[in-house]
């Protein structure tokens, strides 16, 4: 019986996109996290508002996708659409090695957002009805784990070379595509088939009976897009971290993420899911204001725990409130739509980021962020969450 479950759970055709889903989210956390920023500023001595907008132009590519990936889930095989799309991200990774002016810096990010999101949309729709919520656990854990470790890594070697951070993020990008290509070729999305034009008005129809938590969707991604741009060069030059530092910064947060997912998705499952967004997002919103006032290493790591103790709240209780929107059958456009909401605030999020910062300082930029999480956080204190579909009902998680 054990040995039936973990051939359904790690079956080679899912086991082969976990992997590929790894490899691709440890480069966008190594080139958005860490990369772009530090070496935009330090080797190609840009601008903050210039890298922002550079994270922007890879966020509205990536959006862009999404919006479409009902569509072309339904007229191309997982193989091609993966594969093709790994390899325009991968076009871009390697035109970020020759981009030595801002337009070209900018449009090498807009071509490495090209191919990032099949792979995540594709995996949702090979989950297996059965088993569900073990699935999605992994899924979540492997996109989360790949996503930490990739800055994690290139912080620690951007301390010794920008060439060997840059070809460690080639070499990953280029074992994802090959990986890719080994993706059975019959293999298609398990979506049912649903003309185009009906989609659209199933999913209007569900974004209208969501529409409260549409300011959530955009103000956190806002948030969170305008710290991406700054956020080394904060720990840098107002924490007085160095690049290995930083990195222990982001794993004392993304391993309590991590290691808080299960046991909080749990809890929010039988408690209900408004008071871990409520204290979720204000004890978010309070941590980032308090490391602008962080002088002691310790602390600031200390802070970087709670930072990640109340990501690990929010996250599961808020996708298991989008996954009950989700129609029936069409996973790939229900999840590209949201996604692409999602994705309005992470467009304007980084430009609004690099502007503030390049005028008003770093600090103010993760204040003001850390103010807009409180803000949301008082919204959801105040809304009355039994008129929410997945508020009380069991629900997938989800990026």
């Amino acid at each position: 019986m054990k040995s039936a479950q973990a051939k359904a759970l790690f079956a080679p055709e899912m086991s082969l996109l976990a992997i590929v889903l790894y490899l691709v989210e440890f480069v966008r956390g190594a080139a958005l996290i860490s990369f772009l920023p530090i070496y935009g500023k330090n080797a190609l001595g840009l601008d903050l508002d210039v890298i922002g907008v550079a994270i922007t132009a890879h966020y509205l590519t990536d959006t862009a996708v999404k919006l479409a990936i009902g569509y072309l889930m339904h007229h191309l095989s997982v193989r091609i659409l993966v594969s093709g799309g790994l390899a325009l991200s991968l076009a871009g990774i390697l035109f970020i090695g020759y981009a030595y002016s801002p337009w070209m810096f900018i449009a090498a990010s807009a071509l490495y957002g090209v191919g990032i999101s099949p792979i995540w949309i594709v995996c949702l729709t090979k989950v297996q009805e059965n088993r569900r919520a073990t699935q999605m656990g992994v899924l979540y854990t492997i996109w989360l784990v790949g996503l930490g470790t990739g800055p994690a890594v290139t912080n620690f070697t951007l301390e010794r070379s920008d060439d060997l951070t840059y070809w460690i993020m080639v070499a990953v990008s280029g074992a994802a595509w090959l990986l890719s290509l080994f993706i059975p070729h019959a293999s298609h999305a398990e979506l049912d088939y649903v003309p185009f034009r009906k989609q659209l008005a199933l999913l209007g129809d569900r974004l209208r009976e969501m529409n409260l938590l549409l300011p959530g969707m955009v103000l956190q991604t806002l948030a969170a897009g305008m710290l991406v741009p700054i956020l080394p060069s904060f720990a840098e030059g107002h924490l007085g971290l160095s690049h290995s530092q930083y990195s222990v910064l982001l794993l004392i947060g993304g391993g309590c993420t991590a290691a808080g997912l299960i046991p909080m998705g749990r809890l929010s499952d039988h408690l209900g899911k408004k008071w871990f967004l409520v204290v979720g997002f204000v004890l978010f919103g309070l941590a980032l204001c308090a490391l602008t006032g962080m002088t002691s290493l310790g602390l600031a790591f200390a802070w970087a725990f709670v930072l990640g103790a109340a990501y690990a709240a929010v996250l599961p209780a808020w996708n298991a409130l989008l996954a009950a929107y989700v129609p029936p059958g069409q996973q790939g456009l229900g999840w590209g739509v949201f996604s692409t909401v999602e994705g309005v605030g992470g467009l304007i999020g980084p430009s609004l980021g690099g502007v503030l910062a390049t005028s008003f300082g770093e600090s103010t930029v993760v204040r003001l962020a850390g103010g807009i999480f409180i803000l949301i956080s008082l919204f959801y204190l105040l809304f009355p969450f039994r008129m929410f579909r997945g508020e009380g009902a069991a629900g997938d998680t989800a990026r």
